[in-house]
């Protein structure tokens, strides 16, 4: 265990309804004063896996006055169904939830997903607090006031914005947390870097083996104070994007980065992929659409693979399954009718929009990131979905 990160920092997300990201350790004293005065009853959403720390949580709001409950949720993509949302909305309606009350998630994406989703439709938005446990979750899910769930079709595809009343980055959740899921983690953080922040993109390089070596609670005191300033970084990314657009209107497009066929590749593995995973395949094909397109340099292609691979991260995809990720990405929540828009980059931190290009120029770009359909086997990293 370290001290590292000890340190608590906020960054503030500004807009119409401000709130504050903190980021530290062993936070949970913080969480009475983001959920307000004005609540009497707190709903705690959390996977099974997090029972313990849900129960922590529930004693303290409990002895901080609040009548606070728990209602447990599937594990990852399950949790986000609208059977499990309507499954909440029942539990709200028995306890007489009323707008001044509060929610508060805690757990991985799918989860602060989930909750915050279930926050803003319950009496069309009641106060929430995110308690994300992820590496993936701080620096993405749980920051921005994106929240949905899935459906057949596609990921995400309902959803509301319903900016949090603030979010909890406690890093001494990561001591825990699996190798690999710190390692699909880092690919949101690798995409803050390429559409935003160069320095992300030089701290993974200096130290992407002790990263994905992750150790969890043994890792050194080096590789901490660069976990934390990876989060932070990444957050003061996300926060300056979502600060200045909440809907997608422009800007926060940017965020999309390796999405488009990110989201589409998670759909064809029915969710059995993690989402760090597939979004890193997302980038270098977006990379390799924006050189074809002749807006990207070589070198800056080149760099996408090479971080990524020094993660652990795949950059290739199954061949065969170019018609099927092609007819996902035309019903992507960024498509506008027939037109496929794609978030490219003309160099580093400098993001742009690539809409409608010619079918030939994508599959060409697929070309470069296919390769022939896996089979399984020993050493076969499955914890990645691959």
């Amino acid at each position: 265990m370290t001290d590292a990160g000890s340190t608590t920092t906020r960054v503030t997300v500004t807009g119409a309804s401000p709130y504050d990201v903190v980021i530290g350790r062993h936070l949970l004293g913080e969480l009475p004063g983001l959920i307000g005065p004005a609540a009497r009853k707190v709903l705690v959403i959390h996977p099974a896996a997090l029972a313990a720390t849900a129960e922590v949580i529930h004693e303290d709001l409990r002895a901080a006055g609040y009548d606070a409950y728990l209602a447990e949720v599937p594990d990852a993509e399950e949790a986000k169904t609208a059977q499990v949302a309507a499954f909440l909305w029942g539990i709200l309606g028995q306890l007489d939830f009323t707008r001044s009350d509060a929610i508060v998630g805690v757990g991985g994406g799918a989860t602060t997903d989930l909750a915050g989703f279930v926050a803003a439709t319950w009496l069309r938005g009641v106060r929430t607090v995110l308690v994300p446990t992820t590496l993936l979750a701080m620096v993405d899910a749980a920051v921005g006031g994106k929240t949905g769930i899935n459906t057949a079709e596609g990921k995400n595809l309902v959803g509301a914005f319903h900016p949090p009343a603030g979010v909890l980055c406690d890093l001494a959740a990561l001591e825990s947390l699996g190798r690999w899921d710190l390692v699909a983690g880092l690919a949101e953080v690798v995409k803050t870097g390429f559409i935003a922040d160069p320095q992300i993109l030089t701290l993974v390089e200096q130290h992407a083996d002790s990263l994905r070596e992750w150790a969890g609670a043994d890792a050194a005191p080096e590789t901490w104070d660069v976990l934390a300033e990876l989060v932070e970084r990444s957050v003061r990314v996300k926060a300056a994007v979502v600060g200045e657009d909440l809907r997608e209107a422009g800007l926060r497009e940017i965020l999309n980065y390796g999405h488009t066929l990110g989201h589409a590749i998670e759909l064809s593995e029915r969710y059995q992929w993690r989402h760090g995973a597939a979004v890193a395949v997302g980038m270098v094909f977006a990379a390799e659409l924006a050189r074809l397109a002749g807006k990207l340099p070589d070198d800056v292609v080149d760099r996408h693979r090479a971080i990524l691979t020094s993660l652990g991260l795949p950059v290739t995809y199954r061949g065969d399954r170019w018609d099927q990720l092609l007819s996902a990405m035309r019903r992507d929540k960024k498509s506008r009718g027939d037109l496929l828009r794609f978030v490219v980059l003309d160099d580093v931190a400098e993001p742009t929009r690539l809409e409608g290009p010619d079918p030939a120029l994508l599959a060409a770009a697929y070309a470069e990131i296919s390769k022939e359909p896996p089979t399984r086997g020993p050493g076969t990293p499955v914890a990645l979905g691959l």
